[in-house]
């Protein structure tokens, strides 16, 4: 599968009995169609995939490619975990409900060898035809998939892709030398520099405010066109910083949504809602790009 643009890491809303809310999943899912995003990745960090259940994850998996297709999106389903028989179950149900890849997390927590992640991320591939696209991401789970371990694994053919969200330029160049892996970069502020050598667009948690002007940036980039996709890098890249930095994702774009009148900004323990200084800069950033 060509896997290239904007996939969008959307949110998972949660309603005021502490559910999951349907009728804004849609909303959100819709919004991304009328931006013209590649697809859209539920289930994700954004999407606070470790506080939700297997019958929670399963609704809003099946509700988002039940929407998401019929509006020409791929869905590529979160279907990680640490536990190497859980994340097969997830792989193989993503597939029974239609998902076009599953997005498989480094195993957290147990902080295993590369080999322990290399049979991990075999035995997901080997349970089911669904692609499978590695997420790389240190920074959350202790762990990184070196590049050398991705070389190897991406010698599976159900193997399609990494999202390389450690943020070095070293580690993706390292990748697109050893071996024609799909890249897209998991930062936003790193899509550009990560096109430059070879990616081909981005897992992004900016395009749930900004669908249009992401995918616009995948497209420049695809398309040749650097200075173009230049201005476009600058011209997110407060957005990029402010909302990956304030706070721990999700916290800073659930509080841009529900300012934009577009989520509850609800979240579920451990994550709490943003503080009163992270509205206040969120609100001065919307302002500034005229978005309130």
């Amino acid at each position: 599968m060509n896997f290239a643009g904007c996939y969008t890491a959307i949110v998972t809303p949660f309603g005021g009995d502490g559910g999951v809310d349907l009728a804004a999943l849609r909303r959100q899912v819709e919004f991304q169609a009328k931006g013209g995003v590649s697809g859209v990745v539920p289930c994700g960090t954004t999407g606070e995939s470790p506080t939700l259940s297997d019958a929670e994850w399963e609704k809003v998996v099946s509700a988002t490619v039940e929407i998401a297709r019929p509006l020409g999106m791929k869905v590529i389903a979160g279907t990680g975990s640490n536990n190497t028989h859980h994340a097969v179950e997830l792989q193989k149900r993503a597939a029974a409900l239609g998902a076009d890849a599953g997005l498989s997390v480094n195993p957290y927590y147990t902080k295993p060898t590369q080999e322990g992640m290399r049979r991990h991320f075999l035995a997901v591939a080997e349970s089911t035809d669904l692609p499978v696209v590695l997420y790389n991401i240190p920074g959350r789970t202790g762990v990184a998939l070196q590049p050398e371990t991705i070389a190897r694994l991406c010698e599976h053919p159900n193997i399609a892709a990494v999202k390389e969200a450690t943020g070095s330029m070293d580690s993706a160049s390292s990748i697109a030398a050893l071996c024609d892996i799909t890249i897209l970069s998991g930062d936003d502020s790193m899509t550009l520099p990560f096109c430059s050598i070879g990616a081909t667009g981005v897992v992004s948690v900016v395009s749930n405010i900004l669908p249009r002007r992401v995918q616009d940036l995948c497209d420049a980039c695809n398309g040749g066109q650097w200075s173009r996709a230049r201005d476009i890098h600058f011209e997110l890249f407060d957005v990029c910083r402010s909302l990956l930095s304030l706070e721990t994702n999700p916290i800073p774009i659930k509080t841009a949504m529900r300012l934009l009148g577009r989520d509850s900004g609800t979240l579920r323990l451990p994550m709490t809602e943003g503080t009163e200084q992270t509205a206040a800069a969120i609100r001065a950033l919307l302002t500034r790009l005229k978005m309130l």
